[in-house]
């Protein structure tokens, strides 16, 4: 379920969007929030709300004192010209939508299960809007002990479906970044922060790869794919830096300028051996040593004959067993 403060600023948004420039008169306004959620919508809620989504979305709701209807400025611009706020605007309209027509759509629409965190999304978004501190229980990947931390919750980052806090933690003295769906319990302190002078956290994550804040000098990393594989990669790209720097007829060798960290090695080895890394050399040994030590785990089953990989075991064919012997 979309959470609800969340689905009440995406409705709010959507529907000055669809009214365009000609705005909604707040008497109008007020009428569609009945009919749509069943309750009044006093203006100082309104005001809430806008207030909200101007600090969450950087989106402006104003007010045309000549007619007294509200509207967005240039809306279809607003659609296209923040990535992140238009994502997040799809994003929860396409999950409500599906929620409120679950029934009708029902056996017609498959959806994967996504461990996002996404039930502290909404009181962490409240936080930040307001600059209170937050208390968490946390419980690392790497063991079963819960830690405690007090956060000053700077910014929120979707990342390979996952939702994460990026935030100055007050027992660590640093920034660090926490993922929602280790949480085991959230809590709004009324204590208030400053936040940091043109703080922007696609700045902070510029030169990152996922959600490592970046712990040192940013690299250019080139790699070489196939040809089928270089078209998924120019439709959806490895980082925001990447470019196109030679083409031929069978491969495209592409750059990136990033931090390099364990999850983009992962990224990396993932797509091998559709990608060959060329550089920088330690990129490429590290790949290599994970290849190695991957068919490492399935030597029993794969003898090297003469340049070639052939089963050896129970899964072997007949055919290769004679040559064998």
């Amino acid at each position: 379920m979309v959470p609800e403060l969340l689905e009440k600023y995406i409705w709010l948004i959507n529907t000055f969007l669809r009214t365009g420039e000609k705005g909604l008169s707040l008497a109008d306004l007020q009428d569609m929030w009945e009919r749509r959620y069943g309750s009044a919508y006093p203006r100082s809620s309104f005001n809430h709300h806008r207030d909200a989504i101007a600090q969450i979305f950087g989106i402006e709701i104003e007010c045309d004192r000549r007619t007294n209807r509200y509207f967005i400025r240039y809306s279809d611009d607003v659609k296209d010209s923040d990535a992140a706020s238009s994502w997040l605007i799809n994003t929860f309209t396409v999950n409500n939508l599906l929620s409120l027509g679950k029934e009708r759509l029902s056996g017609r629409v498959s959806l994967e299960e996504i461990p996002s965190g996404h039930k502290y999304l909404t009181p962490v978004m409240e936080a930040m809007t307001d600059n209170l501190e937050i208390r968490i229980s946390y419980r690392k990947y790497t063991g079963r002990d819960i830690s405690s931390y007090t956060l000053r919750p700077y910014a929120v980052k979707e990342s390979a479906r996952r939702w994460y806090i990026a935030a100055y933690c007050i027992e660590r003295d640093s920034m660090r970044v926490y993922g929602m769906d280790r949480i085991v319990s959230l809590e709004i302190t009324g204590n208030h922060f400053t936040m940091p002078d043109g703080f922007d956290a696609d700045t902070l994550f510029r030169n990152s790869f996922g959600v490592y804040l970046p712990d040192s000098r940013p690299e250019e990393i080139i790699f070489k794919a196939s040809e089928k594989e270089a078209r998924y990669l120019e439709d959806l790209p490895l980082h925001h830096s990447q470019k196109v720097i030679a083409k031929d007829g069978n491969s495209v060798t592409f750059s990136i300028f990033v931090c390099p960290n364990e999850s983009l090695v992962m990224e990396l080895f993932r797509l091998g051996p559709r990608i060959e890394v060329l550089e920088p050399a330690h990129i490429r040994d590290g790949i290599a040593a994970m290849a190695l030590e991957t068919a490492r785990l399935y030597d029993d089953s794969i003898v090297i004959l003469n340049g070639r990989s052939e089963t050896n075991g129970p899964h072997k064919n007949k055919d290769q067993s004679e040559r064998q012997k």
